[in-house]
């Protein structure tokens, strides 16, 4: 049995369930930039009739640099957040990083991510826990697939059961991450929905010295595995000049080819489901 997680009205989350797109840029660069992409990929998800949320960051706490561009702020990319639900009449995810963020993030956005890096700060989970939204925790990159079990136990125990687990692959030696598509097998025994990080599965931490690199190239072949193993979604950070992006570039689709691997994917969905 297929846990289902409903994010909002039109959209419920679950591996038996058409794949839902989570899409949308690194971090919020500008309101206008924001908008106009989240514009976008509505259009696009829309007329390929494939549910979608907008994802962004307000703030990247864990760059790898004090000098690289973290993000507007809580404030701020709270308020652009709320303005592209509105607008768009789409739902959102963002990251949260301490316990005392996740009241105001709550207060806005749809579906709270606790991002990798944080995934067994059992604080964390429990304020996130404890608000009642869905929530989306991401695999550590330094974790086995089974660990997410002791994480889910931690959010139940807190009386949260609307809850996704994401695999974004795995730390192989220095600076490198590989995808071990048994993962998501493993992953979808504990019955809740599972997402792929397709772009984040790509990067290379740490590989320009300063920030981190990417294969962008291997988006599409691993989005296309991963949605014939059969998951609830799939994660795609999304620009339209990755080279120029302010954050994550290097592993970050082209906008221009989003339709393309939406279009994919969607046939390998049907076949599969």
């Amino acid at each position: 049995m297929h846990r289902h997680v409903r994010i909002d009205e039109n959209i419920v989350l679950a591996n038996d369930n058409p794949v839902v797109i989570i899409a949308g840029p690194c971090v919020i660069e500008s309101q206008q930039h924001s908008l106009e992409l989240a514009a976008n990929l509505k259009k696009i998800t829309s007329e390929l009739k494939m549910p979608f949320i907008f994802k962004a960051s307000y703030d990247k706490a864990n760059r790898l640099s004090c000098c690289s561009y973290r993000g507007p702020g809580i404030e701020d990319g709270l308020e652009i957040l709320s303005k592209i639900k509105k607008k768009l009449k789409i739902p959102v995810i963002t990251d949260v990083h301490t316990e005392n963020q996740v009241p105001k993030v709550a207060q806005v956005v749809d579906f709270l991510q606790i991002p990798a890096l944080l995934s067994r700060q059992t604080d964390l989970i429990k304020a996130c826990a404890l608000t009642g939204k869905p929530i989306n925790i991401k695999k550590g990159q330094f974790l086995a697939p089974e660990d997410m079990d002791n994480i889910i136990k931690k959010a139940e125990t807190f009386g949260n059961r609307s809850l996704s687990i994401t695999e974004r692959g795995v730390s192989f030696g220095y600076r490198n991450l590989v995808v071990d598509f048994r993962n998501l097998e493993i992953m979808k025994q504990t019955k809740y929905p599972v997402i792929f990080d397709a772009t984040h599965s790509v990067q290379i931490p740490g590989g320009q010295g300063v920030c981190s690199g990417g294969n962008r190239e291997f988006i599409f072949p691993l989005s296309r595995a991963a949605v014939a193993v059969g998951i609830a979604a799939l994660f795609l950070e999304v620009h339209e000049n990755p080279d120029q992006a302010l954050s994550d570039g290097a592993n970050s689709l082209n906008l221009k080819h989003f339709k393309k691997l939406l279009e994919c994917i969607k046939n390998i969905d049907k076949i599969i489901k």
